[in-house]
């Protein structure tokens, strides 16, 4: 009995020792995993300011290093421009994003001038014009370009929405005219887009920059709208005065009918056009190392296909395809070679018959087109300074797009499409390289101008009636300029008129009227130098 009370009393104690210990590790424990917390967090706050002296340093040796120029080749680092620092202590470099340029007022005063001219053709044509947003959703443009996708700029999730920039204003369109049920639509696009390519800025390559894009969307009668198109092209070059250029047509069907003829595998129709569109600018031998050792495709396959992509012509090049037998038995080419007759026709009858050829070598590598593709080239030759400056190349392209429009209808209703874009920064690059002498910068009409002191509140009587008026005129923000240092400033800005206000002419009732080029002067009443000023001006 009192051994049994003598275990069950040690048992006890052994439990309520087994307790104590296990309470007294888990607050052990506890202690542990506190100071170890503590630990890391210390740990975490060192590693994070050695990031961030890591990350200024870094910052300062770029200054130090070389960067990519606009041709690829390596120069020295501009040297930073300020010595303020920013967030983070880091030095604020200036300069334009890679693939940019900034313009000043006589580069936006030729662009503007080519613009307009691009503008009035457009309307001429009976177009209207329409706007999109810069970021499209990144499906929207995905699958689009071929294997050009890669060059679209992404953009961070913006409010649960997955966005890029937009390549082209072609997609852009096809999502309006889909999305919003428009069934038939002529219409021009003038925009920026945006493309991570590689740039030669001297060749108007660039990564952010201007597209204008002419479009007839609808159901209508085959090549009527695909023509137009070309006149168009060719009527935006010739006006703008770019020298000799050559439009150059081909056909989608046809060139899946050539690749069909040689061998090529229908899942690789797409890669090999990709290929072919790079005769532009590659040799043929390069371009053909490319089809075997990365498309993979049989050597025999593309020797037959260099056989086709050499051939241009007109007219007679249609009838020998069409006399082809390898071509005979292929329903798409036959139906390509038909638009091309047709087409042909039309551009006789319009008058550009000597500015287009049927050119095989022509691919144009996005994968929406469906029919007719063309693309206009520069010469060459055209008496710029320097022949590497203005020698860029293709400077407008497009064709027909008949299943792109389907993609964006909610009921997957197609709208047959054709367009083309100008590539205006080309252009524009090209009126710079041969612009000679100063570029007139504004539109002043009349510079309204004072002889001697106390005269700057008649001035601003006469400017505002000049403005009541729609004519367009400027004077001097200082009170009392001298009347020489006015006159100067409408030679340098090239104003053609001044009017200059003196007391004796005042009491007079008149004003003189100063033609600056010549430095002709004459008196014309108050009442009527407004109606004497637009005549001059329309006679001018």
């Amino acid at each position: 009995m009192l051994a049994r009370q003598l275990l069950v009393g040690a048992g006890s104690s052994l439990r309520r020792y087994s307790n104590f210990s296990r309470g007294a590790m888990a607050a052990s424990t506890m202690q542990a995993i506190r100071a170890g917390e503590e630990n890391v967090r210390q740990q975490l706050a060192q590693i994070n300011e050695e990031v961030q002296k890591l990350l200024a340093l870094k910052e300062q040796l770029k200054q130090l290093t070389v960067e990519e120029d606009g041709s690829g080749e390596a120069v020295p680092a501009k040297p930073v421009a300020t010595s303020e620092p920013t967030s983070g202590n880091r030095n604020l470099s200036l300069k334009t994003p890679k693939g940019t340029r900034d313009y000043g007022p006589e580069a936006m005063a030729l662009r503007q001038r080519v613009l307009d001219q691009v503008i009035s053709v457009f309307r001429k044509h009976g177009a209207e014009t329409i706007d999109t947003p810069v970021f499209e959703l990144k499906e929207v443009l995905t699958g689009k370009y071929g294997e050009d996708s890669k060059l679209i700029y992404d953009l961070k999730d913006q409010g649960g929405e997955i966005l890029a920039l937009r390549y082209d204003l072609t997609v852009p369109f096809a999502r309006y005219v889909g999305m919003g049920n428009v069934f038939n639509i002529k219409r021009y696009h003038i925009a920026k887009v945006y493309r991570r390519d590689n740039p030669q800025i001297t060749r108007g390559r660039y990564r952010e920059f201007y597209q204008c894009d002419f479009d007839i969307a609808g159901t209508y009668d085959p090549m009527l709208p695909d023509a137009e198109c070309v006149k168009v092209v060719c009527e935006i070059l010739s006006e703008v005065g770019v020298g000799e250029f050559v439009v150059k047509l081909n056909h989608r069907k046809l060139l899946d009918g050539m690749f069909e003829a040689c061998g090529v595998p229908a899942d690789k129709f797409r890669t090999a056009c990709s290929s072919v569109d790079k005769l532009d600018k590659t040799p043929w031998d390069e371009v053909r190392r490319e089809m075997v050792e990365e498309k993979g495709l049989a050597e025999e396959t593309v020797d037959r296909i260099g056989e086709y992509v050499t051939l241009n012509g007109g007219a007679e090049l249609v009838d020998r395809l069409a006399a082809d037998e390898k071509l005979k038995g292929i329903r798409g080419a036959m139906e390509g070679l038909e638009d091309m007759r047709l087409l042909l026709q039309y551009c006789e009858i319009f008058q550009v018959a000597n500015r287009v050829s049927f050119d095989l070598s022509l691919a144009r590598g996005l994968d929406y087109y469906t029919g007719v593709i063309y693309e206009a080239v520069l010469l060459g030759g055209g008496g710029g300074k320097d022949e590497e400056e203005i020698t860029v190349g293709s400077v407008a392209g497009g064709g027909r797009y008949d299943n792109l429009v389907g993609m964006f209808n909610p009921k997957r209703k197609q709208v047959p499409c054709v367009g083309v874009s100008i590539g205006v920064e080309r252009l524009f690059s090209i009126i710079e390289a041969r612009a000679g002498g100063k570029t007139r910068t504004n539109e002043t009409e009349v510079y309204v101008a004072s002889a001697h002191k106390g005269l700057h509140l008649k001035r601003l009587e006469i400017l505002n009636k000049l403005w009541e008026a729609g004519v367009k005129a400027e004077h001097s923000y200082k009170l009392n300029p001298k009347l020489l240092a006015q006159l100067q400033h409408c030679e340098e800005y090239q104003i053609p008129y001044a009017i200059i206000l003196g007391d004796g002419e005042l009491s007079r009732g008149v004003v003189k009227l100063r033609e600056i080029a010549t430095r002709k002067e004459e008196e014309v009443a108050l009442d009527t130098f407004i109606e004497e000023l637009r005549r001059r001006l329309s006679v001018a």
